[in-house]
């Protein structure tokens, strides 16, 4: 059918038309709306990752000559959630429940088809297209086109369809086991082949040896007497005939094989069991056979067993059953022998052609399956989706429909109306389908619009849980500030570019390895390999920052203002023998232009200035973090207008952190731009202890100050004792207001007119539009729910210990930004001093190269694997609980519309 033109903007262009810029990672309603990039780039500045999609639960009243096709279509444009109406009733219960057995039996049938094709095409799998949809012949004709799938139906009718895959599975079965039963003849004739030309070897030997010996020699005459050797090198039965003799004398014998692993414990066995009553002779194979029972290749011996008796006979063949050997006739007869011989070799002539025969019609029929497996994978799966979406329909009888409810995004309705105009034309049906709108208190689902680029820091915020209808989202701050985090933590610049290249090479070849099956690691990294590139790239920006490169200094920025202290001036900052001493001299220039002075790395005091700057940059970009998740608290509460949240936790949650560690961050960029070498810790544990004595007044010399320089400022005793008093104040503001005022708003609720249910039945408003009846649905939700405000005052108080207490330990939380920073600069000289530059020193080629390889693999093993994924996870505990504690909720659940791209296959089907 052609497009509604409603659908198609001014230039003629549908914006949820598929587009190839968007891949599999991005949302239905973004890839619709990314194939117009005006439509794209106004909904990406609207900041609609910011907060969830709005939500609308709506109520279809679907004819039942077009259920199946409404709910085709609906999974084509993948933008509807269904809920189960039928909760209550178990699976077998449920009105398509015939349905769904015949398409687990037809899953089964591929199932086996897939297994059979995998051992003849073992990199077969079904190609993807950027949607999800599978590649297959004749997509085009059986799937339609963007707008929905009116040809679906035209190749492939599920009639037809099972009648087909039954017909298949049944020559598949008859090949398999005509192959198998072949297969089995053919490694039994070779097992008897080998045992008859064992055999005839003990026979000859055994005549050959009575020819060179007194043929006259009489067998034992007692048959109670026990069969052994005589001596080490002549067998028991001599004569001119071994097999003769035996016969004269009533004797009987079994040949057969057994696994030679099995021989030393089945000959024991034997000789126990018919008490040294037996003669055994046994030789092994060269090479491995096909055991006919369990068509593996194994190691067999031939052997020959001698007895007296059929009681002997009985015991010997429940022997061999037991150790599982295969026993073969051997004629007593010297003629028959040969005649055998020949039988078997011709028998086994002619089954060798037979399985090349039964071979090549296995693989043709294989090929003709596997031409077609995927567009029926596709099929029976769709099939059991429609009909598993079906089941969760309630069926009312007397109007001949079916009711489905489901929450869609409020502004993909006019998608939905399209999609129902357009599954009520293709099932011919002289009623549309009712879409009706429904109110409700029920937490609507959390549905936030992603690309391939935003996907994976979403599913990072995902993994802590999934934001609250309409929250504010963490993952717009997190694409900066994960990868910034963890560069600080990471930050060089050799580092970061290897890490930049690794990502930039799976992104560049993203469309590739997203068509191939990978391993549970690759495809881990491949899932977020814009994230690894985000995080290379920071790296690489810090690691300027740091002028670091492999741990060695860069002074690509131009000169330092630090000198040598020795005389002769042309000596070299680097080469200065008082830097590891006494340290360099400060000169007349200006500071370093871009990041650290690189002057400082292997002098004496690199150590205390970098641990210094880091631990103080750490707390700073902590409380700056605390902050903006305070911040984000308060638009949440502007959001959803919660007033008295703002009153009582807004604001004095920022007011104790700005009082106490906003306070020492500011002291921090203060000592910075002075030069002030007063002790903060000091400061900050006096500002407790002794609240208003700065300068240790009194503990000096002499009654003096103690630590004058710890004054950084006129009245800074009087502001520290304000500060500590509001932040004292903020504890019982954010304890006690909030209970209390709750509990006044519920009694006065209770008081006045809460309950506004209807109290009339008037005929609701409807109207057509776009073919589709929609009916404006209302409903009164006038209850009131129990307060418990003992429960109400516990949440609160913990809450505000939580807040409190985490307030300290999260600010020192962020001190791992500093040590991990500093663990990392530090292993990384370890390995470039002690391992490249000692090999460097030597002046030897080879061991050069040695060096240089264990550089290599100490660098990717551990600062490019174990140290990312150490600062990966730090990175990711900050995000988690220092960050989004302070305005996450985190409980809600995600948006799980009816999507074809995204069923389970036929393995995770039923």
């Amino acid at each position: 059918t052609d497009m509604p033109k409603l659908f198609t903007d001014a230039g003629g262009v549908a914006p949820f038309a598929p587009s190839a810029s968007f891949g599999r990672g991005a949302s239905p309603l973004a890839r619709r709306r990314g194939s117009d990039r005006r439509t794209f780039d106004v909904h990406f500045f609207a900041m609609e990752l910011f907060r969830s999609e709005a939500m609308q639960l709506v109520q279809l009243i679907v004819p039942a000559e077009a259920a199946h096709e409404t709910v085709e279509e609906l999974g084509e444009l993948g933008l509807m959630q269904f809920k189960d109406l039928n909760a209550e009733q178990s699976a077998f219960q449920r009105n398509y429940a015939t349905q769904v057995k015949r398409c687990d039996e037809l899953a089964r049938k591929l199932r086996f088809f897939r297994e059979q094709v995998e051992k003849q095409q073992p990199e077969w799998m079904p190609l993807h297209h950027d949607d999800g949809a599978l590649d297959m012949p004749g997509r085009t004709n059986l799937l339609g086109n963007g707008a929905g799938s009116s040809q679906r139906n035209q190749r492939w009718d599920m009639d037809d369809l099972e009648t087909k895959l039954e017909e298949m599975e049944q020559r598949m079965l008859e090949a398999n086991a005509n192959n198998d039963q072949l297969r089995k003849s053919h490694a039994e004739l070779v097992e008897m082949k080998m045992v008859m030309e064992r055999a005839s070897r003990f026979f000859d030997d055994a005549r050959i040896l009575a020819e060179e010996n007194d043929d006259t020699a009489p067998l034992q005459t007692d048959a109670n007497l026990p069969l052994e050797r005589t001596d080490s090198g002549r067998p028991l039965l001599e004569g001119d005939s071994l097999q003769r003799a035996a016969m004269a004398r009533g004797l009987g014998y079994v040949t057969g094989l057994v696994l030679q692993e099995k021989m030393l414990s089945f000959e024991r066995v034997l000789f126990r069991a018919t008490r040294g009553n037996m003669f055994m002779k046994q030789a092994q194979i060269e090479g491995s056979l096909v055991d006919p029972i369990t068509g593996e290749r194994v190691e067999k011996s031939v052997f020959v067993v001698f007895y007296a008796g059929e009681r002997a006979r009985a015991k010997i063949t429940k022997i061999c059953e037991a150790f599982d050997a295969n026993l073969y006739p051997y004629p007593e007869d010297f003629s028959r022998q040969g005649e055998m011989n020949a039988e078997v070799n011709e028998r086994l002539h002619e089954l060798s052609f037979a399985i090349d025969a039964g071979q090549r019609q296995w693989e043709d029929t294989v090929s003709a399956i596997a031409g077609e497996l995927s567009t029926w994978i596709e099929i029976v799966t769709r099939e059991a989706a429609i009909f598993h979406i079906l089941n969760m329909l309630s069926i009312d009888v007397t109007r001949k429909c079916l009711i489905a409810e489901g929450w869609i995004p409020a502004d993909s309705k006019r998608l939905i109306q399209g999609a129902l105009q357009r599954a009520s034309q293709r099932a011919s049906s002289p009623v549309g389908t009712v879409f009706q709108p429904l109110s409700t208190k029920e937490a609507p689902p959390t549905y936030f619009q992603t690309t391939k680029f935003t996907l994976a820091f979403q599913e990072i915020v995902d993994a802590y849980g999934v934001a609250r209808y309409q929250e504010a989202n963490p993952t717009v701050y997190t694409i900066i500030t994960f990868p910034f985090l963890f560069a600080v933590m990471f930050g060089d610049v050799g580092h970061g570019l290897l890490l930049t290249l690794a990502a930039g090479a799976l992104v560049l070849w993203e469309r590739k390895l997203g068509s191939r099956k990978l391993n549970e690691m690759v495809s881990m990294c491949f899932s977020g390999r814009y994230v690894l590139l985000m995080m290379g790239a920071f790296s690489i920006y810090t690691g300027l920052l740091y002028n670091e490169a492999f741990s060695i200094p860069m002074a690509i920025f131009g000169g330092t203002r630090f000198v040598c202290s020795q005389p002769d001036s042309s000596l070299s900052m680097f080469d200065c023998p008082n830097a590891t001493t006494t340290g360099l001299v400060m000169g007349d220039s200006g500071p370093y232009p871009v990041g650290v002075d690189p002057v400082w790395h292997g002098t004496q005091t690199e150590l205390p200035f970098t641990n210094s700057m880091k631990m103080k940059m750490s707390i700073i970009m902590g409380v700056a973090q605390m902050t903006l998740g305070i911040v984000i608290s308060f638009f949440n509460q502007r959001f959803f207008r919660d007033r008295l949240s703002m009153i009582c936790e807004f604001v004095p949650q920022i007011l104790f952190l700005f009082c106490l560690f906003g306070y020492l961050s500011l002291l921090i960029v203060v000592k910075w731009l002075t030069g002030s070498v007063a002790d903060l810790y000091h400061i900050m544990i006096y500002m407790f202890l002794s609240p208003g004595n700065v300068d240790c007044a009194g503990e000096g010399p002499e009654g003096g100050p103690g630590c004058p320089e710890n004054r950084m400022y006129a009245g800074q005793g009087a502001v520290q004792v304000l500060l500590l008093v509001l932040a004292l104040i903020c504890v019982p503001w954010m304890l006690v207001p909030k209970p209390y005022m709750l509990r006044k708003e519920h009694e006065r609720h209770r008081r006045g007119g809460a309950y506004n249910e209807l109290t009339y039945n008037e005929a609701l408003p409807e109207y057509e539009e776009d073919g589709v009846t929609v009916v404006a649905s209302q409903s009164g939700h006038g209850q009131v729910e129990e307060f418990d405000f003992g429960e109400t005052f516990v949440h609160q108080m913990i809450h505000t210990i939580e807040f409190v207490l985490g307030a300290v330990s999260n600010t020192a939380s962020y001190l791992r930004l500093w040590a991990l920073s500093l663990a990392h600069a530090q292993l990384s000289a370890v390995f470039y001093d002690r391992i490249l530059v000692t090999a460097m020193k030597t002046g030897s080629p080879a061991l050069l190269i040695v060096g240089l390889f264990v550089f290599a693999m100490a660098t990717l093993g551990v600062l490019m694997v174990m140290e990312t994924l150490s600062a990966f996870l730090h990175a990711l505990r900050l995000h988690w609980v220092e960050f989004q504690n302070k305005f996450y909720g985190g409980d809600g659940f995600k948006f799980m519309p009816f999507n074809f791209a995204t069923v389970p296959g036929i393995d995770e089907a039923g």
